[in-house]
């Protein structure tokens, strides 16, 4: 067969199956609309155009559907999280000063307030201080009344009586600073709280760097969880949390927001917030994990039958009964559950959405929900 004759009957197939095209697929005709092909749409046959819905139904039965209510759903009111408790201060005690522990005031898991001593250092060399500044002190005393009483009969001159009154001063400043080091021996508790299990024991020489004891403050427990992105602008300062240990989920503690960081993690996509729950049992320690639960105003959607979305090239549309007849509607899905899917769409109030007979109807086609009467005739 010569080329000039396989292309004319190539042509004539393509034209063929364009025609079909347009005779039997209904969105091909808005679809050549679109690209300025009216003229492909007028060269069918007028026995096979179908102008419009009416004409198209004309003489057609009723369709047999099924038909369910559009019902409300609610996403993203809820928010599960799992969080680590720490106590609301947590101190590590080291000394001022080197030395080697001669006692232990308190044990472990003893409470203490802040100030009190929990533990001493030898101070025999400081109390030698003391002393010996003391008694320099109290000759400067009597170097500033004696010059004095010559000011007075002028054996003196003024600058001699400074002198001896800036030595005084010296002194006095002298035994301050022997005291406070002879205090600092004493190691004190600078928070109120628990004291953990001690690491070292009398006797030990310790540094400044050396740890005596750890003190937990668990009058309340701060917890660190981590939240989705698409939360982050719903957490608030002071929403109410509930939290339950994973070790006893039986137990159920209330709490609020005390603390939001100031950025997403931009690995893990998550915002890091912080809740104070009471502790007055003294039930909750540090390290603890706990379930948080948050809940939220949420974001609400209909809900249809997964059966009732459909699909063609424009998108995905769903069947409704508005008056008896079929129509159809554009959806757009938002999230998918095991039951419903959640659409974004315009609904009538008390929408009927059709889930089985979808195959069978057409734009404006009478349709008899099933359990509804037939139409008179």
């Amino acid at each position: 067969m010569r080329v000039w004759k396989q292309l004319i009957l190539c042509a004539v197939v393509l034209a063929i199956a364009v025609a079909a095209w347009i005779a039997f697929v209904p969105a091909s005709r808005e679809f050549l609309a679109s690209w300025g092909l009216e003229w492909a749409v007028a060269a069918v046959p007028a026995s096979g155009a179908k102008p419009d819905a009416a004409e198209n139904n004309a003489g057609r039965a009723p369709q047999a559907v099924v038909a369910l209510p559009v019902e409300r759903a609610t996403i993203n009111d809820r928010l599960h999280a799992i969080g680590t408790g720490r106590a609301k201060a947590t101190v590590a005690v080291t000394p001022y000063a080197a030395g080697r522990i001669t006692r232990f005031l308190v044990g472990s898991g003893s409470r203490v307030g802040a100030g009190d001593e929990i533990a001493r250092l030898d101070s025999d060399t400081e109390e030698i201080a003391v002393e010996r500044t003391r008694i320099a002190r109290d000759d400067a005393v009597a170097k500033v009344e004696r010059a004095r009483a010559l000011r007075k009969s002028s054996a003196i001159t003024q600058v001699q009586l400074t002198e001896a009154e800036l030595g005084l001063r010296n002194a006095e400043l002298a035994v301050h600073e022997a005291e406070l080091a002879l205090a600092r021996r004493a190691v004190t508790a600078p928070i109120s709280g628990v004291v953990g299990i001690l690491p070292i024991e009398a006797g030990n020489y310790v540094t400044t760097q050396s740890t005596v004891a750890t003190i937990d403050d668990r009058s309340s427990i701060l917890v660190d969880f981590w939240v989705p992105e698409r939360f982050a602008a719903s957490v608030g300062i002071g929403m109410k949390i509930e939290a339950s240990t994973l070790a006893d989920a039986g137990k159920h503690f209330e709490g609020s927001v005390s603390a939001i960081d100031n950025r997403v993690d931009e690995k893990s996509r998550t915002l890091w917030v912080q809740a104070t729950i009471a502790n007055p049992a003294d039930s909750l320690r540090a390290g603890m994990s706990f379930d948080i639960t948050m809940k939220f105003p949420g974001d609400t959607y209909p809900a249809v039958s997964p059966l009732a979305i459909q699909w063609d090239t424009e998108g995905a549309f769903v069947w409704t009964v508005d008056g008896g007849k079929a129509r159809r509607v554009p959806v757009r899905i938002i999230q998918r559950n095991s039951q419903t899917v959640l659409v974004d769409a315009a609904f009538g109030e008390g929408a009927m959405v059709v889930t089985e007979g979808v195959q069978n109807i057409r734009e404006g086609d009478d349709v008899l929900v099933a359990g509804s009467q037939a139409p008179a005739a």
